[in-house]
Order: C-alpha cells, then structure tokens, then sequence
C-alpha cells in the first residue's frame, strides 16, 4: 500500500488536485443520475464513491494539514475550497434522480450491509432537504454554504485567539509553586521565542499547570481572564465569535425550519440512537439529580480547605485547580506531578500496544519514516498487524501526532485518511488512521512525561482508532465508525479509558524517569481511592456543557450566554465570574460536529461503562475471549446495524446504568 507523500501537499497540490477531482465527482454523479439501465449496487452506490472517495481524501488531507500545521497559505486554501465543497455535498445530497436510484435500490438483492448503506442514504437524502421544494432547497443549500465558512472562521478565531496570548516571567519566583520539570518547559519556551525568563501560552500544557501549581494567585487570575474570554466581546475583537454563534445557531434553526423539524434538536436526533430531545433532557437531569449532592459536598470540602489552609477566603473559577490540587495532596497523599513521574512517553506506547494485542490480536509496529512521509518530524507511524495462526497480517496503518506546539489546534482526535473497502478485484483497501494528542513535548534529553489525564486521552483517541482500524466490513459508507451513531461512536474510547485505572495495566506501562522504577501499588491504591475525588463536580460540568448545547439547538433565539446562565442555574453548584464566555471557543458544538450532540459523551459512557463491566464479571479485565467478543460484535460491524444491535449482540441485553453509577462512585 502506497502511504501519503505530505512533502507533495501544498496549497498549489490542493488546487490542482481538487479542481480535478472536483470536476470528476460532478460527471460521476451525472452519469449515474443519467443512467437509462436498471439501478444496481454496482452502477449507482459504487459508481458514486469511486468518484466521491478521492475528492473527499484529498480534502479531508487539506483540512487536516491546517489542523496541525496552519500557516497563511494552507489557510487561504481551505477558505477558497470550502465554499465548492459544500456546493457539491449539497448538490450530491439534493439530487432527485440519485433518490430515485436508492429507493430502485431497495427492491433488488441486498446483503446486511448494503441495506444498511442505502437506509442511512435515503434518510441523509430528506436530512439535505432533497424533499424540499425547488425554491426552498436552494434556501437549504445557500444555507449549508454559509453555515460551512461559519464554523470555519469560529475555529480559527479560536486557534488564533490561544496563539495571541503570551506571558513572559522574568523570574522563577513569579512561578513559585510550580514543579521543575514544569518550570524548565516554560524556560524552554522562552528560548525557542529568542527570550530569557519564563514563557506562558494558552495552550494546554502550558496554560493547565501553572494554574494547578502556581502560588502566585495574580497571575493564575490575570491567565483564567486571557483564557476564559479567548474569541469574545471582551478580547480582541478580531477574533470574537459573538456575531457567528448567533449566526450559526439562527441559521441552523433556519435549516430545522425548512425540513419540517421542531428544532436543530430534532434534526440532530434523526441519526441518533436518542429519540427525542426531551428523552436527552430527563437523561441528563436525572445525571443531575444523583450528582449534585456529591458535587455540593465536594465544594463545601474544597472551600473549607482554601480558607484554613491557603488562606483563601473568597474561592474564585481561577483557585479551583490549584487548591483542588492541593486538597487532593492532603486526602490522599500524591499529587498529579508525582504521578507525572512515572508515565514516560515510550513506556506509555508500549504499554498501551500489549494491552490492544491481548484484548483484540493486534500489534503496531513502528515504521521507519522520511520527513516526506509525515507532516511534522515528532509524528510517528505504525503499521497495525492482525495475529492470526499462520502469522500476522497487516490489515491497516495509523499516524501519531503527540505533541502541542504553535499552529496546531488544541484538544485530541482521532481522523480517518483512508477506510477499509472491498474491491471489485477481491482485495481490500486497508484503513488507515491518525491519533492528535497535545501532550507537553520533550525537555532536554529527558522523555516526555504525559499526565494520567493525558496517558486517559491517548487511550480514548485510540478506542476510536481500533473502531476504524478493526472494521471487517467492505462497504464504504458503513466501515469502521463511518454511519454509526453519532451517540455510540464515543462507546470504544471510553471503554478503553477504563484501563487507565487497572493495576495489571498500569503497572507495565510506567517507569519513573529519575529510577526507572513502575509505579509503586501503595501509590496506584492512592490514585484509586482518588478515582472519584471532585466527581460530582466533574459530572455536573459535562451535564451542564450538554444541556447548554441541547437547549441552545431548541430556542435558536436566545443568547448563548443567557442560555448557558438558565442552564447553570439548574444544575451547577459553583458559577463562573461574569466574565467568562466559555460558549465562545466551544468547538465541539460550534465547528467540531457535535451540535446538539454533546451529550453523546455521557449516553455513550453509560455504553461503555457497562461494556467494561462485561470484563469484569469474568474475572479478567484483560479478557482474550471477551475481548474478541467485543471486537467482533462492535469493533468490527463498525456501522453496518444499529449500535444497540451491536451492543445488545455483545452484552446480550440492552444497557444499563449501574455500572456508570459504580464507576463514578455515585452508586444509590
């Protein structure tokens, strides 16, 4: 298999490559539309992604590049292509003769899976508002058109709003508080930038440990405030994102309107496992309701320790992390630096790889690469082999992207470049993938350490991956996660996060940096007895962030901010200052794919949680038979059935919550 050449992909490239491609898709979907012969899988649905497939690679390849390596030029690129892309998905999706194909479809022989694909089309076909009359599907299209360049723009407000931001320190006693290893990564970012001192940004590695550690409350006060109002009204206005969330929420309702919905919510819902914004609703209020008494404890305990112990008397949003942490030291006697120790980066990887080898037969193997083989020289690539009796196959390939740095935007993901589909000639096409992570990088000779939040994302990234990378299915639209639930798709990352937390698996993937030592049982039991520190409080902030994004895709007339204040005064225990504009970087449901899909996290939690629970009644957590039950009934169907079909198929009954409650410690 020929694996990307990224030395080749310049704005120019894109250009030229997509006019081309364009251009071939737009004749492909006329000559199927056209077609005078009988409709059959092979001349409409294989005909159509021949065509789509490339076009879609090469743009998927262009999106991604600005993603992890944003400069002007590739950012010029995707603004002047999106508009076309949109126009053809659009027009693909508003295609009345192609309907007709699909519904000539339903009534010749079909396999499970080819069902599957032309059910979901027939449903995306109304979704685009192909039902529509003529006037009101051009409305629709012109709709989809601008909601594109909208969401685009929100994101790259954001991404430059966090590069804006930098704080130099001339001393270390500005950073008191703060551990070495911490302290010389903000040392080394000052050099990097030809500058003596300490340096501090916004993104994640560097903005979160200086307001977990830091003594100095001015400056952790003067950081939240540059964090909390990133792309408002209230930072520099170039970046603020107030005019295009109402825009984006406004015309989204337009869209609901237009289809015939109540709302964006029940759009939204058309392809979920959720039936009804009203079931999301009592689902999350009832997280609430078992919540909020732990949450309202887990405050009061926090504010007592601040005031008798930092002297902190009046807890502000910019005090949470860093006496949370402090309290966490004094309950349970470790704190997340000394854990940090032990999770060096390669002992992580491999640590992470047996565990996928004994659970699903498979093993990554490190490829030796060029610099034109990876878009940045720290990105690793794997190829994934599949273990069988007769050896091993390589079945699909995935790329690792670990590290924050400038350019980059922030948070963790998994992609697909390419997915698993059967050819005409008998061969597949394998899978491949890639893994974002923003993990600090390396300082000095030393390996990067990753956090256990950070070693918890890794895994999460790499559930997706498996669910990508495992698939035995050949038909395009429902390989790997492709058509699966947007509410499911969250259930094999957070399953795999429940390995962070187990002694057998822990114990081989740490290695202290200073000793070499693996991470001693009496600290693990500590990390244990930690497990559910701040739960409630941890709970209720997702619950919140999922009613807001829920309620906002129903009453598309409000203002973001004053919904999320309706929002906070039902479930949250502890409000943030008035300054705060959270709801103008958030991504996720304005630029990331989850609007009025957020509580995906928590509905797929409950899925995983009891899948994970599978494992446990058998005694083994590292299960081979399970774990082969797992990946054959949900990894590999990826989505050809409905996801409770698969679940029901693995678990043998539809799922249940107690295992969420356990796990969570919020058990009745």
């Amino acid at each position: 298999m020929t694996l990307t050449d990224f030395s080749t992909l310049t704005p120019a490239y894109f250009n030229t490559t997509l006019q081309a491609q364009l251009k071939a898709a737009y004749a492909r979907q006329e000559s199927v539309a056209t077609r005078i012969d009988a409709a059959t899988w092979a001349n409409t649905v294989l005909d159509l992604d021949d065509a789509t497939e490339a076009l879609g690679h090469t743009w998927g390849l262009a999106n991604h590049l600005q993603s992890v390596c944003d400069t002007p030029e590739l950012r010029a690129c995707v603004n002047e292509w999106l508009p076309k892309m949109s126009e053809f998905s659009t027009q693909i999706g508003q295609d009345l003769r192609l309907i007709a194909k699909y519904e000539a479809l339903q009534n010749t022989p079909l396999s499970t899976e080819q069902s599957k694909v032309v059910a979901n089309a027939l449903r995306d076909f109304v979704l685009s508002g192909a039902r529509l009359p003529e006037a009101k599907r051009q409305q629709f299209a012109d709709n989809e058109a601008k909601l594109a360049q909208l969401e685009q723009t929100f994101s790259e407000h954001v991404l430059d709003a966090t590069n804006a931001f930098e704080h130099h320190c001339a001393y270390a006693s500005d950073l008191a508080g703060l551990p070495t290893d911490e302290l010389d990564a903000r040392a080394a970012a000052a050099k990097a930038k030809g500058k003596t001192g300490y340096l501090i940004t916004l993104h994640a590695p560097s903005y979160g440990p200086v307001m977990q550690y830091c003594n100095n409350r001015n400056l952790r006060e003067q950081l939240y405030r540059a964090y909390a109002t990133r792309a408002s009204e209230l930072n520099d206005a170039k970046h603020d994102n107030t005019a295009l969330m109402q825009q984006i929420v406004t015309l989204r309702a337009e869209q609901a309107s237009l289809l015939g919905y109540d709302s964006y919510a029940h759009v939204s819902l058309a392809a979920k496992m959720a039936k009804s914004p009203a079931q999301v609703d009592d689902f999350l209020l009832d997280l609430t309701n078992k919540a909020k008494p732990g949450a309202e404890l887990d405050l009061q305990l926090l504010k007592k320790h601040a005031r008798e112990h930092l002297d902190i008397v009046d807890l502000q949003a910019w005090d949470v992390a860093y006496a949370s942490e402090k309290l966490r030291v004094a309950q349970y006697a470790y704190s997340d630096h000394e854990v940090k120790q032990y999770f060096q980066e390669p002992k992580v990887f491999t640590g992470l790889f047996d565990v996928i080898e004994q659970l699903f037969g498979v093993r990554f193997v490190p490829q030796a690469t060029t610099a034109a083989q990876v878009w940045h020289p720290s990105v690793r690539l794997f190829a994934v082999e599949t273990l069988g009796n007769e050896g091993s196959t390589i079945t699909g390939y995935l790329y690792v992207d670990p590290y924050a740095r400038e350019g980059k935007r922030g948070g963790a993901w998994m992609n697909s470049f390419t997915s698993r589909v059967g050819n005409p000639d008998g061969t597949v096409q394998l899978p491949v993938a890639l893994v974002v992570c923003n993990a600090a990088q390396p300082v000095g000779d030393k390996p990067a350490l990753l956090s256990h939040d950070d070693v918890t994302t890794l895994f999460h990234e790499f559930g997706h991956a498996l669910h990508h990378l495992l698939t035995q299915v050949d038909e395009l639209a429902v390989s790997g996660i492709s058509g699966v639930e947007w509410d499911a798709v969250e259930l094999p990352s957070q399953f795999m996060e429940n390995y962070c937390w187990e002694w057998r698996v822990l114990e081989q993937l740490t290695s202290h940096v200073d000793t070499q030592a693996a991470l001693p049982r009496d600290l693990f039991d500590r990390m244990t007895a930690a497990k559910n520190f701040q739960a409630g409080l941890g709970m209720l902030r997702q619950v919140e962030f999922s009613l807001f994004d829920m309620r906002l895709h129903q009453d598309a007339a409000g203002d973001a901010n004053a919904v999320l204040a309706k929002v906070r005064d039902q479930v949250s225990v502890m409000r943030p200052p008035a300054f705060n504009r959270f709801a103008h970087s958030f991504g996720h449901i304005f630029a990331g794919g989850y609007a009025a899909g957020y509580y995906s996290y928590k509905w797929a939690e409950v899925l995983s949680a009891d899948a994970f629970a599978a494992f446990e009644e058998s005694g083994d957590a590292l299960s081979p038979a399970v774990g082969a039950r797992f990946r054959d009934n949900i990894l590999a169907v990826g989505g050809s059935r409905p996801a409770l079909d698969s679940f029901i198929a693995f678990r043998g009954r539809e799922p249940q919550p107690d295992a969420l409650l356990r796990h969570n410690g919020l058990s009745v």
